[in-house]
């Protein structure tokens, strides 16, 4: 698998590549400079299981904001540069645990070669992104179009003006808003890069829409043993994106913990409220840290057999539900009764 050969890349007290678990990034929303605001986002990120943040430097007080706001986080930080070197030096200056350029946007090979100092000095990995969006005027020629192959060959290029500075503590992202160029790109990368992956599908749309988009793109490239972190894009609240990452993951089998959630999509034999009922036990279980599956049925008549698959589940009939472990009846219970008596059995697991 590819991803068990990239090299070995920390970033604070976080290891990625040559095979270590895939990471869950997100970006925060706030005003970097707002440390208050910012600080809370990255809080409620983190208890949603966010594993690096990033927080965009446009400006020296954002930069200088970085130290206040390490103090108070438990994650690395990621400072996003789009165009001023200065910025990139005075967020590492001021603890950032990795930077985002694009060396073509930085300027001058004098500007990058600054950069690259300073990271060098304090061994701060650089991770170097490229978007379909910002290609080269003269690859969307070469390939008459924004192309997997001028994707590539731009963030290769971007690479190899870093490595030729002396420099390869490296990440490489590679972005498109188009989910099968976005996962093409990767493929041919993935040949022809040494270093961790940073995967997503960028400007993916809103919650619903990012979603689905992201959990294809994701599904396709990480299957194919692609990628070392990942970031699902959202127009929305980030903590939706932390959502999203451990349900691919833990749906590829790339991750375990945490409660898969099952349930029936409902049909006229239904005689309780399943879409409320399945919500709330969604909602409930995301703070139990147990590694099993969970089974939310509207019919007592199929619900057992439908279940057996879960470690244990719920099934609701008229004014009455099953509570149901491995197929089997365990008990029956109001159902105003049934949510109260799933917690239960949860929290007290394996007793």
């Amino acid at each position: 698998m590819y991803r068990d050969n990239t090299k070995v890349i920390k970033i604070g007290d976080r290891v990625i590549g040559g095979g270590n678990p895939i990471l869950i990034q997100s970006m925060t929303n706030t005003k970097t400079e707002d440390v208050e605001a910012t600080v809370a986002q990255i809080l409620r990120l983190e208890e949603a299981g966010c594993e690096i943040i990033r927080c965009t430097v446009p400006t020296m007080e954002a930069a200088l904001a970085l130290k206040e706001i390490k103090k108070r986080i438990h994650i690395p930080l990621v400072a996003d540069i789009h165009f001023d070197y200065k910025m990139a030096i005075a967020a590492m200056e001021n603890g950032a645990d990795k930077i985002r350029i694009n060396p073509g946007n930085i300027g001058s090979i004098d500007r990058i070669k600054a950069v690259v100092d300073c990271a060098k000095e304090r061994n701060i990995p650089i991770r170097i992104g490229v978007n379909s969006g910002s290609l080269e005027k003269e690859l969307v020629e070469k390939y008459n179009g924004v192309t997997a192959e001028g994707i590539v060959e731009s963030a290769l290029d971007k690479v190899k003006i870093v490595e030729d500075l002396g420099y390869d503590n490296l990440v490489v992202s590679i972005k498109s808003s188009d989910v099968m160029m976005c996962a093409k790109a990767h493929e041919l990368i993935a040949e022809k890069c040494k270093y961790p992956l940073h995967v997503g599908i960028t400007e993916s749309g809103t919650v619903f829409s990012g979603n689905i988009k992201s959990s294809v793109g994701l599904g396709i490239i990480l299957s194919q043993g692609i990628g070392d972190t990942i970031r699902v894009s959202l127009t929305g609240d980030p903590v939706e994106e932390i959502k999203t990452a451990k349900l691919v993951l833990r749906t590829l089998g790339l991750r375990k913990g945490g409660i898969e959630v099952v349930s029936c999509p409902t049909c006229g034999r239904t005689q309780i409220d399943l879409i409320k009922l399945a919500n709330e036990v969604e909602t409930l279980v995301a703070g139990i840290p147990l590694d099993i599956k969970v089974a939310v049925m509207g019919c007592i008549v199929n619900g057992p057999g439908e279940a057996k698959e879960a470690d244990i589940g719920i099934a609701g009939g008229k004014g009455e539900g099953l509570l149901i472990k491995k197929g089997e009846i365990i008990k029956k219970v109001p159902e105003d009764q049934l949510l109260a008596t799933l917690k239960e059995e949860l929290l007290n697991w394996g007793e």
